[in-house]
């Protein structure tokens, strides 16, 4: 009889283990499913951002143009919320960039290092720069956050902390992304 419960229990076992194995296997897939899909909806996000807010700053800056040319007259607070744009376009662009690995490096002698040793650089080069945005959008956080307490207005009736939150929340994109990028580098180019 023990005999009989030590097999079934071995084979419950088994069972168990095999169970466990698929989903070992499903689940690095479902998540890396699952990743991607949330990258790409943050990336329609700022892409139509970016779009958005082009057109919106050429339209208010043409009609700025014309209200002072034809009309001798003009929106007041143009000149703030273009200003704000410039701001909201600089960060936008900048999560664009490094989503696409297009931001600007300096690099001096990585191109003359083998694979192997450009590898190491770029990953640590990645999780500094991961460092330091996220710093920056720490600080940023608690510099909107003052503004928030402040109460002040940006131009019309936004208020500054509305205008300025793209600080904060681009640097920790940014921060993400470079260290989504130390974890799992994409593969670098051979020298030539």
């Amino acid at each position: 009889m023990s005999t009989a419960n030590a097999a079934v229990r071995s084979s419950s076992t088994v069972a168990h283990l095999r169970l466990l194995a698929l989903v070992a296997a499903l689940l690095p897939r479902k998540l890396e499913r699952m990743v991607n899909r949330i990258q790409r909806i943050i990336s329609a996000i700022e892409d139509t951002l970016l779009a958005v807010l082009l057109l919106g700053m050429i339209v208010l800056a043409v009609t700025q143009i014309a209200l002072r040319n034809v009309a001798d007259s003009g929106i007041t607070w143009s000149a703030p919320a273009l200003r704000v744009g410039v701001l909201w376009m600089a960060l936008l662009g900048a999560m664009a960039a490094t989503r696409r690995q297009k931001h600007i490096r300096i690099d001096v002698i990585s191109h003359l290092l083998p694979l192997r040793a450009r590898s190491l650089i770029q990953r640590v080069t990645d999780l500094f720069s991961a460092g330091i945005c996220g710093i920056v959008a720490w600080h940023g956080a608690r510099f909107v956050r003052g503004e928030w307490q402040g109460g002040g207005v940006a131009f019309g009736v936004v208020p500054t902390w509305i205008a300025q939150v793209i600080i904060p929340v681009g640097f920790a994109v940014i921060a993400l992304r470079f260290l989504f990028s130390a974890a799992v580098q994409p593969p670098l180019e051979p020298n030539k």
